[in-house]
């Protein structure tokens, strides 16, 4: 199963903190869990400083439960070590998968 997470960082500087080492971090120790990252982004131009990542759970998994899982971990707290959390605003997930039309399909 696909996701989209896209995460408000509280200001530029929250966004490249954030981008170059935390999520640097994550690439590895969601690997552990059966998440694969395939991308990160910054979006361009919007109205507020926000990263985009696309993840993909192995078949089968429960997204929810290997969600708490990681965030529960001590890799999670490792990950987020020096990050102040308040420097996430938000967070939203979109669950997606490939339309009919999609041309990787």
């Amino acid at each position: 199963m696909l996701e989209i997470r896209t995460y408000t960082l509280a200001s530029e500087e929250a966004l490249q903190q954030y981008a170059t080492v935390h999520w640097a971090r994550h690439l590895e120790s969601l690997d552990k869990y059966g998440i694969t990252t395939h991308h990160v982004w910054r979006e361009v131009g919007g109205d507020q400083p926000r990263l985009i990542a696309l993840v993909e759970y192995e078949a089968g998994a429960d997204p929810h439960a290997v969600t708490r899982e990681y965030m529960s971990s001590p890799e999670f707290r490792a990950d987020m070590d020096g990050f102040p959390m308040d420097g996430i605003r938000g967070v939203i997930s979109m669950f997606v998968e490939p339309a009919a039309s999609d041309p990787a399909s």
